[in-house]
């Protein structure tokens, strides 16, 4: 089990994409297959198709890796996507960890964040307790945005 220390994150690099599409599976399956859209290739192709390594980082915990989280420069802010975290490290703390620490980069920038997640996901309540509020929703998808902290 991992406590909120012991994690780092990292500079993604090229080869890291197929360590992150198998991991996106894995994470996002329970709520896909609720949703009645999860497809084996499909939720590995569409990470492959949108990776870009150069606002990825990877979550390294105990020297392996873990989880990863991109922050893409948006409209007026950050885009918050694909923040996936190993099911051995979620609700110990690691994901509150590595969220505050983008969330003080982007407070320090004075710019919001705005990300989505699957209508039911769990993840919403993470995202909320760090200041995210309801923007929009569809269908699928509930759209979050969090303005800097003063």
């Amino acid at each position: 089990m991992s406590t909120m220390t012991d994690w780092v994150l990292r500079p993604a690099l090229p080869e890291d994409v197929e360590a992150i599409a198998e991991l996106r599976a894995v994470v996002m399956r329970p709520d896909l297959e609720r949703l009645g859209r999860y497809d084996e290739e499909r939720v590995r192709q569409r990470l492959r198709d949108s990776y870009a390594p150069e606002h990825t980082s990877i979550v390294e915990a105990a020297g392996a890796f873990a989880g990863c989280v991109a922050l893409r420069p948006a409209e007026a802010g950050w885009w918050l996507e694909s923040f996936l975290l190993s099911p051995a490290l979620q609700g110990h703390g690691t994901g509150s960890a590595v969220l505050r620490t983008l969330l003080d980069r982007a407070d320090a920038e004075g710019v919001p964040v705005r990300l989505n997640v699957l209508r039911g996901s769990a993840a919403r309540r993470l995202y909320e307790r760090h200041g995210f509020a309801l923007e929009r929703e569809d269908p699928v998808d509930v759209f979050l945005v969090r303005e800097p902290a003063p």
